[in-house]
């Protein structure tokens, strides 16, 4: 799967063509009545000359949600829609039903974030990871710098050994499934569960898929610590991202101090960017 030519499909005319300029470009940046932004390498670069328009934002959404944005209300309300593998973020006027937020009116800004379906540089430290056998694995980077990509590319190694490996695809970014079909490649050993939230789904998955490993993005909230703790008890291994730029700024914070306090994850692998390059590092937890 090409999630370039993806992000590509949903932009008019001519910031499609401007675009065909960065094959490697991370996100796309649309922000209403100025110019388009792309990011290469960590650096947002000026697409092209011609301004964002409401109707630009509007393309692209009416695009991404089958031309019907009242059926992605509840994914906007989050600040975002998925889109075949896809992250839409989204800005814009918030509308109230009394403390209720309803939605989004009145766009202001699109963020397109382009995942990259294999990433052959980390292959030796994925490798490393998965042998002698694998273990639990808590993926940590800032935001946008990679941790969703390895993640998959994680998934993908470990199911092709293969292995079970369960997949909580709560937002369908790890697989980009279109009628259960996971359109990135994530192994012969995965199976992959879209659209639920992720406690619920870790036990849905402990329950009914017997897996050896299960596999989640971003872990924010005590109910995925809950779940993440249930897993481990029941001898299953996990693979988790988180924000953070290493354990030492984690433990910071109150929830990742007491992830790293349950001794659930063995390792830590954390993501930088070090010039236009990703570096990769390990640690025992």
């Amino acid at each position: 799967m090409d999630t370039w030519d993806t992000a590509r499909s949903l932009l008019p005319g001519p910031f499609s063509g401007a675009l065909a300029r960065y094959p490697g470009a991370e996100e796309i940046r649309l922000r209403l009545g100025r110019a388009p932004g792309v990011v290469v390498g960590g650096r947002e670069l000026r697409l092209c000359e011609e301004r964002v328009t409401q109707d630009t934002l509007l393309h692209v959404l009416e695009k991404a949600t089958g031309a019907s944005l009242h059926a992605a209300a509840p994914a906007l309300r989050g600040g975002y829609v998925s889109y075949r593998g896809l992250r839409i973020g989204v800005c814009g006027e918030a509308v109230y039903n009394g403390d209720k937020l309803n939605g989004l009116r009145s766009f202001g800004s699109l963020a397109i974030r382009i995942a990259h379906a294999e990433l052959s540089e980390c292959g030796p430290l994925i490798e490393s990871l998965l042998r002698p056998q694998p273990q639990s694995v808590l993926i940590a980077a800032p935001p946008g710098v990679g941790k969703t990509s390895f993640l998959r590319e994680l998934i993908r190694r470990a199911a092709s050994l293969p292995l079970r490996v369960a997949v909580i695809d709560e937002r369908n970014e790890l697989s980009a499934s279109v009628s259960g079909n996971p359109q990135f490649d994530l192994g012969q050993g995965s199976d992959v569960m879209v659209g639920v939230p992720k406690a619920r789904a870790a036990m849905m998955l402990l329950r009914g898929m017997n897996p050896q490993i299960v596999a989640m993005d971003e872990i924010t909230g005590e109910d995925e610590l809950s779940a993440v703790e249930q897993l481990a008890g029941c001898g299953v291994q996990i693979y988790a991202t988180a924000h953070g730029k290493n354990a030492e700024d984690m433990r910071k914070r109150t929830l990742y101090r007491e992830l790293f306090a349950r001794q659930i994850f063995g390792e830590l692998v954390t993501i930088r960017c070090v010039g236009e390059k990703r570096v990769y590092e390990r640690e025992a937890l």
